[in-house]
């Protein structure tokens, strides 16, 4: 056993390989006791905070980062390997409360310190860990209905885009809004086109910026109700509306509640369920796009033979059915413990915790260690990122994190899902008959909920960040083949079926990969406390993308402008290459991470390809006079729990 010797007399070099295997300890159960290793993360985030001042940070190795931190310190702090060595055992005496900057919050009263605190998180990390998919539903079955509840206000969003991009091949609303063409027949101009699909996008950027600023500070059922009030008074003005200025108008206005329901739904679902749920119940939100979806074009292919005009008014009106049951429920719904806990309102986050979870599950459940957990999580965040505005998420790791998460949910207008949007209408220009469109767009959304349910079992077995990669290049193919298809020329009959049928499988592979994982991945890879922005700007350069693709496929499609028709196949397989190329090099795995070991991850830059491979490093070993000289650092991963 090493003797309990003064830290003044063990030789510098030994301090310098004691404090570099150390200072890079992160969040991962290490092979010392739970009070002793969080203690060392808590020291550890002061050094890298000190690091961040002395103004070394540029410094790419860990350990070179520890060795001149030391330099610094060893004048100011001797006692700090005094600290060091209690806290990993090496003295007898009993591991010791943190000094460090990293302290509960002030509702956990002034005596609490945040080594207590940091052992109840790391037993509720361990249990989440523990805890299978089967388990975690038993354990959290409001959460899901809950979850599952919120994110049926997105399936509004997808009625409504899907309505007004089918309206333009709908015979009625044509010929109301349209220009007469020499062919006898009615077409609105691509410019309009543009203008009505990207009125509610540039809504939704306004809503988004508002719901970065509301949502933080009021929490999300508030934001909620007052989006759905928001919603119920502007389908009037789409319903009502009797030019193409005055549709547009409510457009916009539309936009601003549902660029908060944008974010909302997917923080929420990430914020009330454990790391084997978040998965599932990010991506159903891709569901409630695909289910309005497919609602819309049934409702569409039912009243295409309508030839008055409330066989677009009806569907409009039906949007009206939604507000009322949902602002009810989400009155009753409880907050996201996070964002309690972010508010230092800590028996609430508790109540609503409570709220969340069975009391009749036989699951070995601690709301105390959960609550702490999170605490933790969000201490351990503001020790190395103290802001919460949008510039903060341009700041050191986060940078890297909102690239990630903004990319990740651009690929999905960029890899030619506009083609999807517009569907009806690209039937109708590669020859298909009215009827025949919309009963393919029909087949096509009722496909791309089957699989978005594949997509959860997908998931499981594959991971993230493998179906990104092998839905985008499976699209990439698909593309070019409808390109190819296109050259056989519109009068032939077969190549309009190739491409109708080439489009559903394209909707499958979307559905089951990129479409739903994205939700996933968005929720996942910003931190807490920056999740809501983070998202918000991520959703917006989204719906940035969103307006100029929807400015590109009318004029793409539109026989009065481009009249590429489903030669625009190729640009779009292009477009999801690129996407594949970006995804390959910069998207992480977060499957089966916590919240914190994803904030370890990113803090020690770990490569994009590694994330699934690697591990937080652990002690690797002692020797009798301390810790082995191996190497401590991110080690490979011999198993994961799936989720």
């Amino acid at each position: 056993m090493r003797s309990t010797s003064s830290p003044a007399s063990t030789p510098p070099s030994n301090r310098f390989e004691r404090a570099r295997s150390i200072t890079i300890i992160p969040w991962q159960r290490a092979a010392v006791s739970s009070n002793s290793f969080i203690a060392i993360e808590a020291e550890q985030a002061r050094i890298h905070l000190a690091c961040h001042r002395i103004h070394i940070n540029q410094l790419n190795s860990p350990v070179d980062r520890a060795r001149n931190f030391l330099h610094f310190y060893f004048a100011q702090r001797e006692h700090l390997f005094t600290k060091l060595d209690t806290m990993v055992g090496f003295t007898s005496s009993a591991p010791k409360a943190v000094d460090a900057e990293l302290k509960p919050p002030a509702s956990m009263g002034g005596g609490a310190n945040m080594a207590g605190v940091a052992s109840e998180a790391a037993a509720a990390t361990e249990a989440e860990h523990n805890m299978g998919l089967l388990q975690s539903i038993k354990l959290y079955p409001k959460a899901v209905a809950w979850s599952i509840f919120f994110s049926t206000c997105v399936v509004m969003e997808g009625f409504d885009k899907t309505l007004l991009n089918n309206l333009y091949a709908y015979p009625v609303f044509q010929k109301k809004f349209g220009e007469l063409q020499p062919d006898g027949t009615y077409q609105l101009t691509s410019a309009w086109q543009s203008g009505l699909s990207n009125g509610a996008l540039v809504g939704e950027i306004s809503g988004l910026f508002i719901n970065g600023i509301i949502a933080e500070r009021f929490g999300y059922r508030k934001t909620m109700i007052g989006g759905l009030l928001g919603v119920t008074a502007f389908v009037f003005i789409i319903f009502f509306a009797q030019s193409l200025p005055q549709l547009l108008v409510g457009e916009i206005l539309i936009g601003v509640p549902w660029g908060i329901f944008q974010t909302i739904t997917v923080t929420y679902a990430s914020e009330v369920c454990p790391t084997h749920l978040r998965a599932y119940l990010t991506t159903y939100v891709n569901l409630c796009w695909v289910m309005g979806q497919l609602i819309a074009s049934g409702v569409l292919r039912a009243m295409v033979e309508r030839t008055d005009e409330w066989g677009y008014r009806i569907p409009f009106a039906l949007q009206w059915m939604w507000p009322i049951p949902l602002i009810t429920g989400i009155f009753f719904a409880p907050e996201s413990p996070w964002w309690l806990v972010r508010k230092e309102r800590l028996e609430d986050a508790k109540a609503a915790l409570l709220r969340l979870t069975s009391r009749n599950s036989q699951q070995d459940f601690n709301p105390d260690e959960t609550i702490s957990m999170m605490v933790h999580t969000n201490e351990m965040e503001k020790a190395v990122q103290a802001g919460t505005t949008y510039a903060d998420c341009f700041k050191g790791v986060d940078l890297r994190r909102t690239e990630i998460v903004c990319g990740t949910w651009t690929v999905q207008t960029l890899c030619g899902a506009t083609f999807m949007g517009f569907s009806t209408y690209f039937f109708q220009q590669a020859g298909m008959a009215v009827e025949n469109s919309f009963s393919m767009s029909l087949g096509q959304y009722a496909i791309g909920a089957v699989g978005t349910i594949l997509s959860w079992v997908l998931m499981k077995h594959f991971g993230r960040r493998t179906l990104y990669l092998g839905g985008q290049l499976a699209m990439t193919v698909i593309l070019a083949t409808i390109g190819f298809a296109s050259l056989a020329g519109r009068s032939n009959i077969g190549a309009q079926w190739a491409i109708g049928s080439l489009l559903l499988v394209y909707t499958f592979f979307y559905d089951c990969t990129v479409g739903p994982v994205c939700y996933s991945l968005v929720a996942e890879l910003s931190s807490t406390r920056l999740k809501t922005k983070t998202v918000v700007l991520a959703r917006n350069l989204y719906n940035v993308t969103g307006i100029i693709t929807n400015i590109l496929t009318p004029n793409m499609l539109n026989p009065s402008a481009w009249n590429w028709g489903a030669k625009s196949g190729f640009f779009w397989a292009a477009s999801c290459f690129l996407c594949f190329v970006w995804s390959y090099f910069r998207l992480p795995e977060p499957r089966g991470r916590t919240y914190a070991e994803l904030d370890i991850l990113f803090e020690q830059r770990v490569s994009a390809r590694k994330f699934s491979k690697t591990q937080v490093s652990t002690l690797r070993g002692h020797e009798s006079d301390g810790i082995s000289e191996k190497e401590a650092g991110v080690t490979e991963l011999e198993k994961r729990p799936s989720s």
